[in-house]
């Protein structure tokens, strides 16, 4: 599933059995519970779910960036090129933040400080991770910003964000994650505050950047469309669960699990008519201080049966490389939409 000139199989980070909750006077709020995956150098994985399904949650808390107060990893593991994230101390967290795992996070307008101006906060970021002069940090910023298509990158560094467009600004923060060369960049719905020809822009970018530097990507996403210009591998979220999770080929041609199904019927097509009512997964996700007793699916799943209301499904390899949490999807006999169809 690599690309960008890493070794197949080559894994860089593997998260197993994450659980993130989040302590609140209302309760405990279980935005991750039980989160399994890898990426492997050079990869680019997408994480794929509606809102509140714990994507950023769970990108979060492979660099520790939560609540100190309400945010927990309660239990799983975390390693990163053979580094236990969750024994690292507190300088050395600082460091992998960002000489290891850079973020991109989905506006760029409240990513940088608006009093500073670009090159100052490009000049910080770099001395605070290589040992180098100011002077030289400087050069390494305007060369960074040339990387990424900004134009006159000598004036740029001398504007402040606010003097700079949405897509401008996503650049410089894609121009900061360069300049320490990551093993991984994870992109928080990195396009979602920009026009669609930004958007375009900024995923081509992002492409270069896996195939010129061999670095890999984890994209959060709620954009089907995305995923399949993009990535490699994919996981599909739901209420804090993993309930796909498959190369992005094998999603497109074969998904199996429901949740999957509504996601991919919402998508608008080109061949629908203007009139048309776009489809809608029914009902709402449920509260994550109550779930674990169920499938957290089955209270808008039209395939749901008792068993489904009253046990949490594993997440089972039915196929070569093909992860599902469902109880109707099995080996002796496999759901499609309208019914259930014999193993053959």
């Amino acid at each position: 599933m690599s690309k960008g000139g890493a070794a197949v199989g080559e894994v860089l980070l593997t998260v197993n059995d994450l659980k993130t909750y989040f302590y609140t006077v209302s309760g405990v709020s279980k935005a991750v519970d039980g989160v399994s995956f890898h990426i492997n150098r050079g990869e680019i994985m997408g994480i794929v779910g509606e809102s509140g399904s714990g994507k950023s949650v769970a990108s979060s808390s492979i660099i520790r960036l939560l609540p100190a107060r309400t945010g927990k990893i309660v239990s799983g593991s975390i390693d990163f090129d053979g580094t236990d994230v969750l024994k690292l101390g507190k300088r050395e967290l600082l460091s992998f933040r960002g000489r290891d795992v850079s973020m991109i996070f989905q506006n760029p307008m409240t990513s940088l400080s608006p009093v500073f101006k670009v090159g100052h906060q490009m000049v910080e970021m770099i001395c605070a991770h290589h040992k180098v002069s100011r002077q030289e940090a400087y050069r390494m910023g305007e060369e960074a910003l040339r990387k990424v298509g900004i134009p006159d990158a000598g004036r740029r560094m001398d504007s402040y964000p606010y003097e700079l467009s949405g897509g401008m600004c996503q650049r410089v923060i894609i121009a900061m994650s360069l300049c320490s060369n990551p093993k991984l960049i994870i992109a928080d719905e990195p396009t979602t505050a920009l026009d669609v020809t930004v958007q375009a822009q900024v995923l081509e970018l992002l492409k270069d950047m896996r195939e010129k530097n061999g670095m890999a990507i984890l994209l959060i996403t709620h954009n089907l469309g995305v995923v399949w210009q993009m990535c490699d591998s994919v996981m599909v979220m739901y209420a804090g669960k993993t309930v796909e999770y498959t190369t992005c080929k094998e999603l497109h041609h074969n998904p199996l699990h429901p949740y999957t199904w509504g996601l991919l019927d919402s998508m608008p097509k080109l061949s629908s008519n203007s009139g048309e009512e776009l489809a809608t997964i029914q009902g709402t996700p449920p509260d994550l201080r109550l779930t674990g007793t169920c499938c957290n699916f089955s209270n808008r799943c039209p395939y749901a049966e008792d068993l489904c209301r009253n046990q949490v499904p594993d997440l089972k390899e039915l196929e070569p490389g093909h992860f599902v949490a469902c109880h109707r999807q099995g080996v002796e006999s496999r759901l499609f939409r309208g019914g259930v169809k014999q193993h053959e």
